[in-house]
């Protein structure tokens, strides 16, 4: 599509949509001059070339890539009327937007009926869950592995909540013997399990966590801000297709969060949190004396601890999964490049001199290393850390990576012939998440060879 069109229509809709109104003079304390705009412009985009090619399949660094271009004229176009989904009568088009959207992810993920909303990030999404998790269960703590994202910990503090970091296996997923344990004491209300770890892409046995439910009357939380779209390749054919069990055990959880300014291809921020019952929306009723006023539907307002949201951020969303649902035959494809770009490259490296796996890649995040010479943690640590620097400054052929510190338990887990000299080490890690990746791999791969070789 062609991005500088569509962004053009969508002013001329804005502009369309304001002439049905009277005209309304600027008011002078709001004019600039072109002069004064021109130059402001040019500072602003001169700054704006202090960025890493998060477009380009050279950048294999952290999760960055700019969002789709339907979702950037999808939110311009909102943005010029700055709709604000707390109230219908804030944003009534957006927030039915989003009631679409959040019913499409709903759908994706199994939920028949369910409460949920768009947030501002999955931080805040995951706060969400875990209020409501402690409404539920005042008196009883969170419980989540050491590999889960560290909002966990975080909102456990805000809120309150004693946490509880478990132990994980040598995949780095959740020791579920320890879990339970843990469970056996009575001071858990509530699991977090994470779908698609940030560190590894690891997915954690949703699957076999949820007797354990049932054991010791536990909610489970299922942490897919990651990973969550890849439930979209659970069972499919070809390499990239993933076990099935834990993606469809996620339709039994009681809450979810997923990211859609992540896989989703949206701009930040935009996470989401649903709740398989709707009943635990009374925890959220308030009362406004100067919104919610227009209607008697529930307002999105009244089922989230945010109040002011950006409209656009909805019809960002609605616009891209009309063209490229939720579904295996639309978002899918481009999750099933990304994969197949991490598999591809794991495959390279483990023929390869030069590089060595750390662990096999479970999404589209590669872990791995360089060989070097008396392998030990501190000349893996050193090596990486040389080959990161490299690799961002080179002139000619830059690569884009960003590194991962594993402690010496997890590597010698892992590899138990690496000399443990240090209490950890940095390893290079790339999140294979654009599918332009795919025609890309090899020569990322051949070019961290050379860098290696250095």
């Amino acid at each position: 599509m062609d991005l500088r069109h569509w962004l053009q229509e969508a002013v001329t809709a804005n502009e369309t949509w304001a002439r049905g109104f009277n005209p309304v003079q600027g008011h002078p304390s709001l004019q600039i001059e072109d002069a004064q705009f021109v130059k402001a412009f040019e500072a602003l985009t001169e700054r704006l070339q202090d960025n890493y090619p998060f477009f380009h399949p050279r950048y294999a660094g952290q999760m960055l890539k700019p969002p789709h271009p339907a979702a950037v004229v999808g939110y311009l176009a909102a943005m010029l009327v700055n709709p604000n989904n707390h109230a219908l009568d804030g944003g009534p088009a957006t927030a039915t937007m989003e009631r679409e959207v959040v019913q499409q992810l709903a759908t994706m993920f199994g939920y028949q009926a369910h409460l949920g909303h768009l947030t501002t990030s999955g931080t805040i999404a995951n706060l969400e869950a875990l209020y409501v998790a402690r409404e539920l269960h005042p008196d009883k703590g969170v419980a989540y592995s050491t590999e889960a994202h560290y909002t966990h910990g975080r909102m456990c503090g805000v809120l309150g909540v004693k946490g509880h970091p478990v132990p994980v296996d040598s995949h780095g997923r959740m020791d579920l013997d320890a879990l339970e344990s843990l469970l056996s004491t009575g001071r858990i209300g509530t699991v977090v399990l994470t779908a698609g770890t940030t560190a590894l892409g690891s997915v954690e046995p949703i699957h076999e966590a949820l007797a354990l439910r049932e054991r010791y009357g536990v909610r489970i939380h299922v942490d897919a801000a990651y990973g969550g779209f890849f439930t979209l390749l659970a069972g499919a054919d070809g390499p990239e297709g993933l076990p099935q069990e834990p993606w469809r055990a996620i339709a039994q959880s009681d809450s979810i969060v997923i990211d859609p300014h992540k896989h989703g291809l949206q701009p930040y921020g935009c996470g989401a949190v649903l709740f398989r019952d709707p009943s635990v929306g009374r925890f959220y009723l308030h009362d406004s004396p100067y919104t919610y006023f227009t209607s008697e539907e529930l307002h999105l307002g009244e089922i989230s601890l945010e109040c002011s949201r950006a409209g656009a951020a909805a019809a960002a969303l609605w616009l891209t999964f009309q063209l490229l649902p939720p579904t295996p035959e639309g978002l899918g494809q481009a999750l099933s490049a990304g994969r197949r770009a991490a598999l591809r490259w794991a495959a390279l490296i483990r023929e390869s001199e030069h590089l060595e796996l750390y662990q096999d890649p479970e999404l589209d995040i590669v872990s791995y290393f360089p060989v070097v010479e008396s392998s030990s943690l501190s000349r893996i640590n050193a090596a990486s850390a040389r080959v990161l620097q490299a690799g961002m400054t080179a002139v000619d052929d830059p690569v884009f990576l960003s590194t991962l510190r594993v402690g010496s338990e997890a590597m010698a887990a892992r590899h138990p012939k690496i000399t443990a000299d240090a209490d950890g080490a940095r390893i290079l890690r790339s999140v294979l998440m654009k599918p332009e990746s795919e025609d890309y791999v090899d020569h990322l791969h051949h070019r961290l060879e050379q860098l290696v070789r250095r």
